[in-house]
């Protein structure tokens, strides 16, 4: 059995608090400007065509939420008035105040962001594919910032099946508290590979022909 060796680091990352009321904050991450290679080289395992083909991105620097959006704080944002479309408070299969909300849609999580712009007065919306990727990343370029493989310890999904190097390990079959690894990446992001999937700001395209290269949906 191949042999999987974790290597942890300690960094600090600048952020800021956002209060949206009765004790529940959202974290965010600010995000250095600088350029990566997106998508998937052509000898990457399991790759797709709609990862291709690889491309030279500039990136401004942004920021992004530390985790993914829990289910506390969709419920805290949902509360704000209204901006073009209501919001179903508790849409989650899998609840929990500090699970990932789940069963939004693009055009919610669109909502979410007006909702929390119209009441911070700061700028808020989905990034873009090209951003994700990039914060993702962290400067790496290997499949997953973490290294080659992937293992249950690292990440929440279907552990029975492997990749790379790496070993079956455990499917939970539900969503897991977010952070609850204490893996972030080099940025200090926690859950980007597996939990749930998460919604950019960009149209579905087959692949990266002619796709923006300064960072744009």
């Amino acid at each position: 059995m191949p042999k999987i060796v974790i290597n942890r680091t300690q960094k600090t990352a600048q952020y800021y608090v956002e209060n949206l009321g009765k004790g529940i904050s959202l974290q965010m991450v600010l995000i250095p400007g600088g350029s990566f290679m997106m998508g998937s080289p052509e000898d990457e395992l399991e790759r797709s065509d709609s990862e291709s083909p690889q491309h030279l991105v500039d990136i401004k620097q942004f920021c992004i939420g530390k985790y993914p959006v829990t289910q506390a704080q969709w419920q805290a944002v949902a509360a704000l008035p209204q901006v073009n479309r209501e919001l179903e408070p508790d849409p989650s299969y899998f609840k929990g105040a500090n699970r990932p909300v789940e069963q939004v849609s693009w055009y919610d999580a669109v909502e979410f962001c007006d909702r929390l712009t119209s009441y911070t007065k700061r700028q808020y919306r989905l990034p873009s594919e090209a951003e994700w990727e990039y914060a993702c990343r962290a400067g790496t370029t290997t499949p997953f910032h973490f290294g080659e493989t992937i293992t249950s310890e690292l990440a929440n999904y279907d552990a029975n099946s492997t990749y790379g190097a790496g070993v079956k390990g455990t499917y939970r079959e539900e969503t897991t508290v977010v952070g609850s690894f204490q893996v972030a990446n080099a940025f200090g992001l926690y859950d980007m590979h597996g939990q749930v999937w998460e919604w950019c700001l960009d149209d579905w395209h087959d692949n990266y022909e002619g796709a923006p290269t300064d960072g744009s949906p």
